[in-house]
This record gives structure tokens, sequence and C-alpha cells, in this order.
């Protein structure tokens, strides 16, 4: 074995950064090295201009040469003047940008850190640093310091310090201490970090196996991860088996009295099912129950301020629109203003678009109260955009308040509406379904648009598949496609694929649908590449950073969201201003999407836009969505994720111009059939699939659906029995 070396220089570039293992490609200029080295390995917080102590060995990449692979890094305040304004300039320090670095090393020369550190009060010498800017830098200077002491504390424990901002934000200066007290926090507090990081710790703080607290601890992970998986509640006896395999205890007596802990802290709830026990995580219990005795109420309640004669109604809209409804249309269209309660499903090209404006130009003709609403903030956009009506967020028509995290709208405050229509229901989980319903008065009507046969929510539960299964709510399924749908092979093949049969492949160019047969993964890459940046602009006259979305089922591997993001950016944003932080290159100009919910800024899981301003010095940048631009603190980055490719269930609730679709055998887990309708359904003008035949087959053939455990359709039966004629 290669015996570790040590390295000390300083970094002047990083050429490769991964923010969810804290791998870095970086540059280092050593004393005695006339160019500078490659070094490799986690780097994760490591800036350019930091200098930096590595232990490491020396090895011999066949592509790229000699590499200094890095096992553990310890970082080093600069000492040149040179390095010590490199340092600066990077950012790393709020208020001070690449011109004060400057100004700084002028005057302070090398002693500049010291100054910083020990009289910072001299710093008001230099010109443009006033009060307000040097209380700025000595705030950012002290984290700075905590966040450093953070950092070696996790690397002490063999844990990457990848999540450091997040915990420093989360806990500040006492960071290292709460989490001696306990480390298993961090799994239920910040996000991202899961039971297993959290274990390491606790085991090397001497945690024991059987400590109350971990196996707590690793019952509720488990039972997070379920929801994560999209269940609502989860079987006790398989709960248990779990985590007796996850926390390597040999006894279930131990987790037994575990779980009874959590019923009596009201963290966990259960419920009595055949031959075993539903365990629920209780706000999702909570929200279960409200669901189905909801829907009960709203379907026992007159529907007051609503008689509109079905046929005659029909007839007006046909005239008003100029256009002929076929029979399947008509007794929809009847359904939906007789029904309380209506579930309307069909695929691409059925018709749904037509019916909705139809209904909504009766309604309004009737003086009906009507609001429309959708799960995300794309959805709803297009709803707009297709009825020509106001649509909102199911956040934003229940007037999310965000300081009290609670909706305005509630029962003791509910919507002021008639009826209210539901876009995209298979989006909808079961917890923002039953703070919809919650708010929606008794007296109105609800219908909820959506393709059943589409993936289902990325949240717990299943509400469109639940109500149609419980066979308690009137649906209507329209499956007649209409003539000009007919033309487009997107639409034919998605129709194909949900019937189980194999699309049709067209060549590239041929068509809307495009099959490029490779069967190397690297091929594939370099074809997706090569499509999104020249080649679909040069066909199709498309923009490839606007226009082209590329979907693919995963997240990891070489065909996965991260690999095809670093291709992509390098490809079409090679220079843009960028930043490193964290593991984390952006670039001015990126595409990039929210990943969570923040309602005080009101931006939402999976909106896109792209980064139009990035400030050094007082550490922000600013993202364009649509047409407004929302500022992001640097600790807030890790909402931020790049864009120019996502995953399938990103992807919901949205169209693109052109949809580019990677699909190989190595996707073999996510191969299924609704995965495929769903990605196929996402492209408006052009899907390119490039891949293999193998993996377009099995997924067609995989019509299996992945088990959600839910009581929904059966709390609905109860409650709803005999109402679905």
């Amino acid at each position: 074995m290669i015996e570790p070396t040590l390295l000390e220089g300083t970094l002047v570039g990083v050429t490769y950064s991964n923010a969810d293992t804290g791998y870095v490609v970086a540059r280092l200029e050593v004393g005695e090295h006339r160019k500078p080295v490659t070094v490799v390995g986690n780097l994760w917080g490591a800036n350019p201009g930091e200098t930096v102590r590595l232990k490491g060995v020396w090895v011999r990449h066949t592509r790229y040469g000699d590499q200094f692979k890095v096992y553990e890094y310890e970082s080093l305040l600069p000492a040149s003047t040179a390095a010590i304004e490199r340092y600066l300039a990077s950012g790393l320090i709020k208020g001070i940008g690449p011109a004060y670095a400057r100004r700084l090393v002028e005057a302070f020369g090398a002693q500049t850190l010291r100054v910083i550190e020990e009289d910072s009060e001299r710093l008001l010498t230099v010109d443009g640093i006033g009060e307000g800017r040097l209380g700025r830098i000595r705030a950012a200077w002290t984290e700075q310091r905590h966040l450093r002491g953070l950092m070696l504390f996790l690397q002490e424990h063999q844990i990457s310090p990848t999540f450091a901002l997040r915990i420093f934000k989360a806990y500040g200066p006492q960071a290292p201490q709460r989490i001696r007290e306990d480390p298993y926090r961090l799994a239920r507090e910040i996000v991202g970090i899961g039971f297993k990081t959290a274990d390491r710790i606790g085991a090397s703080l001497g945690f024991a196996k059987d400590s109350p607290k971990r196996l707590a601890a690793g019952l509720l992970y488990l039972l997070h991860e379920t929801t994560e998986a999209g269940h609502v509640y989860y079987p006790a006896s398989r709960l248990c088996r779990e985590a007796a395999k996850l926390l390597e205890v040999e006894t279930e007596v131990l987790l037994q009295e575990a779980l009874s802990d959590l019923y009596a802290e009201n963290a966990a709830v259960c419920e009595s099912l055949d031959g075993d026990t539903a365990v629920y995580l209780t706000p999702l219990r909570q929200a279960e129950e409200g669901v189905s005795r909801r829907l009960a109420l709203l379907a026992e309640a007159p529907h007051e301020g609503l008689s509109i004669d079905g046929p005659p109604a029909v007839q007006w809209a046909e005239a008003r629109g100029k256009i002929r409804f076929t029979s399947e249309q008509r007794a929809a269209l009847c359904k939906a203003l007789e029904s309380k309660i209506l579930v309307l499903t069909g695929g691409p090209g059925t018709g749904k678009t037509t019916l909705l404006r139809s209904l909504i130009d009766i309604l309004e003709r009737k003086g009906v109260r009507l609001l429309l609403t959708a799960p995300t903030g794309r959805a709803a956009k297009r709803m707009a955009e297709t009825t020509g009506r106001e649509a909102k967020t199911i956040h934003r028509l229940l007037e999310f308040a965000p300081k009290e995290a609670r909706f305005k709208r509630n029962e003791v405050n509910p919507l002021r509406v008639d009826f209210l229509v539901v876009d995209e229901a298979s989006m909808i989980d079961i917890v923002l379904m039953n703070n919809l319903l919650a708010a929606l008065p008794a007296k109105a009507g609800l219908l909820l648009l959506g393709d059943a046969d589409q993936l289902p929510s990325v949240g717990p539960g299943s509400i469109l598949h639940d109500l149609i299964a419980s066979g308690s709510v009137p649906v209507v399924r329209l499956t007649e496609i209409f003539r000009q749908a007919k033309e487009s092979w997107i639409v034919v093949n998605a129709h194909r694929v949900n019937r189980g049969e194999f699309p049709h492949l067209p060549e590239f160019g041929a068509a809307d649908f495009a099959f490029i047969e490779l069967d190397d993964a690297e091929a594939i890459r370099d074809r997706v590449k090569k499509l999104v940046t020249t080649e679909i602009e040069s066909r199709y006259g498309l923009n490839p950073l606007r226009d082209i979305q590329v979907i693919t089922p995963m997240n990891r591997g070489p065909l996965g969201v991260a690999t095809l993001n670093q291709d992509l950016q390098a490809a079409l944003n090679p220079k843009g201003e960028e930043i490193i932080l964290g593991g984390r290159q952006l670039r001015a100009e990126d595409r990039v999407m929210q990943t969570r919910n923040n309602y005080d800024k009101e931006v939402y899981n999976g909106d896109l836009g792209w980064i139009s301003r990035i400030d050094r010095e007082d550490q922000q940048l600013w993202v364009r969505f649509d047409h407004r631009e929302i500022v992001y603190d640097w600790s807030e980055l890790d909402e931020l994720s790049l864009a120019y490719a996502i995953s399938v269930h990103k992807s919901q609730g949205s169209e693109y111009p052109a949809v580019v679709f990677p699909l190989h055998t190595s996707h073999y887990i996510m191969l299924q059939r609704n995965l495929l309708y769903t990605t196929l359904s996402r492209g408006r003008r052009l899907v390119v699939m490039v891949g293999n035949r193998q993996a377009v087959a099995i997924a067609v053939r995989n019509a299996r659906l992945r088990e959600r455990y839910s009581l929904l359709p059966d709390r609905l039966r109860r409650h709803l029995s005999g109402r679905a004629s």
C-alpha cells in the first residue's frame, strides 16, 4: 500500500465539483511545481484562493495524467499577498469582493487577514468601507471561523462536510455541542441528512446500538423514508423487520417498545389492519381521515346556486365555441354540470382542455363563482394559458402564511367559491388535498382533472388513483383521440405505450417524435449533448437554452440528472461568471430549478428559472422566474439545482417545446410503463428518445404499479358508499 504524503499549496481553480458527494477536481499551485497540479477528492468547502494542506497519494489517470488523490484536507490561511487577495476576492467573506480585496491588500499587505481578525477597526481607513460594511465583514468573518470549526468536527467523525452550511444555518455556533447531545436530531431537522449519516456520528460519539434515542430515531427515519416512497402508512411488521436490519438489533421487543414511545409522544399513531397494524406519522393519519370525511360532507351537502339543465347548456356551448362535441364529450360535460364531485381523466389529445373551457363558459354565463387551481406554478400557468382565466397554485389560493406555517384559508375562513376546478390532480399529495378540502365550502362543486395513468404525486398518497379505486365518486374517462391529435406521433405513441403496445419509432427529423438507437451509455450521453446543443436547433429551429428539456429516469449514473447537467452546463454555458460553493458550480445564465417550496419568496419545488446576476461581494444571486427576479443569499443556494436535465418526477405538470429522453437498460429499476407514458406526454412539438429498444420494451411491458400503502379507498367506501352513480 502506498504511504500517504502531504501536499501544501493554493487552490487556483475548480474544474469539476459534485454537490452531492463533495467530490472536486481542482488545480493547486505548489511552490516546487512549475505548473499547477491536479488534485481530486472530497474538498467540499474549499474555495479558489485558499491555502490547503492535503493528505493523499499520487496516482496516474489513463486520460488526465498525474493527479493527487486527496484523503484528508486542512484549510490554512494564505500567507502571500497574491494568495490573500485571491482568497478574499473569491466571495468567501460577505462584503468583500474583488475590488475591496485589492484595496485591503494594498493597505495592509501580508497582514490583511490578521487585521480583519484582530484589529478590524483599521478597515475603516480603506476607501469605501464604512460602519455598515465593516459590520457585515466582521459578522461574515466570525461565521466563517465557526463554520470551519464545524467542518473540522464533521471531518473528525468521518462525515462529509457537504452539509456544514445547512447545519450551521440551523444551529449556529452551538452546532457541534448540539450534535454531541443528540446526533440523531440531524436526520429529523436537516434537509438531506439521513439517519445513516447521523448514526455514524452517534457511533463515533459512543451512543449504544440499543440506545432508546437511536431506536426511536431509526424508526422515525424509516417512516419518513416510506412517505418519500409515497406510502401514507406502513405495516408494523414490515417496519420492525426493516428497522431490525437497519439498526442491527436482534430482538424486535426493543423496537416495539421504541414504537410505543413514539405513540406516547404522538409522533406516530397506529390503526388496526387485517393481521397487522398500520403505522402512520401523525400528520398523515390526520390528513387521510380528513380527506375522506371532508369529501363525504361535500357529497352530502346540496349544491346551492347551481341548477343547470345539461343538454341545452351543452348546445349553447357548442354554438358559442363553434365546435361539435362527440357523444363522449357531451356526456362528460353534462356529468360535470350535475355532479357535486367529479373526477375527469384522460390522456393527451382526448379533449380535456376543450371541455374545461366550455364548462367555464357555461358556469360564468350562469353567474357561478368559479376558481381554478393546480398544485404547481407551472401547472397553474399552463391552466391559465389554455383557459384564458386566472389560475393559482393551491398554496396561493389558500393564502399560505410562511411565518406562521399555516394556510389562512381553512374551515374557519373558507374560500368564496361555488365551483372549484383542480387541474393535474394526480400530483396532489394527501396533506395538500386535506388542506384544500378544509377550505372548500360544503355547498361548492368540485371537479378534479388529471391523467390517472401518469406517475403519482411525489409526496405520500395517490389521490386520483384512490378516488377512482374507491368507486365512491363519479368518474368520467375520456378515451377518444381527436383527428388533429391523431396526426401527432407524440400523442399516438403515448397512447400506444399506455395500452401496452410498442411505440412507432421513426428516425430523427421525420416527425414530431424520433428514436435514435444506441446501446452504449456513453454514446447515448454524447448524442444527448449533440441533440441539445446543435442538432435540434438546426433541424427544428428550437432554442437550446429555452426550448429543450432533457428528462431522464434517474438522478445518478452516466445518464443521470447530475452527470447530464455537468455535460450540458459545460456545453451550453461554459464561460458565464461563476461561483463555486459547497461543491456547487453555478454560472450566470445557468438554467436552474427550485428544489423545495419557499413560501417567503413565492417560488415552489419544480419552478424553472435562469440565473441573471451574481454578486460575490454581498454573496447574492438573482434568478429570473418568468417575468420576476428572485434574490438568493448564498446560504440559500442549496434550494437551487441545475436544470438542463431533470428527473421524470420533476417534469410532472409541465410541457416543453422539445423533450430529449435517454432510456437505457441501466435504468432498469425505473423502467415502468407509467414513467415512459408520463415522459412522452411532456413534449409539445418534439420528443426525441435516445437509447436501446430493449429498454423501451421493458418499460412498455412493466405495467406493475409500485404499491402505495393507503387506507383512503376503504375510508371513502365507508363514508361515500353508493354515491358514484
